[in-house]
């Protein structure tokens, strides 16, 4: 026989709120579990290693939407390596462009820094339309 959990129990084991648990049961990432005769979620302990998947690809930069993606090729396929690293060459790919994103802004910080008071902000003209900012 397995062991059972209650909502509380899986979310102290595996670092997140009975929330967070609720939230990835409406989003399909972890299935909702059987009720005990009380009304309560009974767990297995496989929901704890899923949340940490959830948890860990979170911090990496996945969206849920993504995450619900990788592991619908988790369930479904075999040879799905390609399609992960596919994802994780996508990821890499944004952070480049946050980087570069990085250096426009901060930029834009340093211009600001140097104007005058009585001229239109640098931050504030390079969001304006051509022609609107006066």
């Amino acid at each position: 026989m397995t062991a059972v959990w209650t909502i509380g129990q899986i979310a102290k084991r595996a670092g997140v709120s009975n929330d967070t648990i609720r939230l990835y049961e409406r989003y399909g990432l972890i299935e909702e579990p059987p009720r005990a005769k009380n009304g309560y979620r009974q767990y297995s302990s496989d929901t704890v290693d899923q949340l940490i998947f959830i948890q860990r690809a979170k911090h990496m930069g996945f969206t849920l939407k993504e995450i619900q993606e990788l592991l619908s090729i988790h369930h479904t396929s075999k040879q799905s390596c390609g399609d992960v690293r596919q994802r994780a060459q996508q990821k890499l790919q944004k952070i480049d462009e946050l980087k570069q994103l990085e250096k426009v802004v901060k930029k834009l910080i340093r211009d600001c820094e140097k104007h005058r008071p009585d001229e239109l902000c640098p931050i504030f003209i390079s969001l304006t339309p051509k022609g609107v900012a006066r």
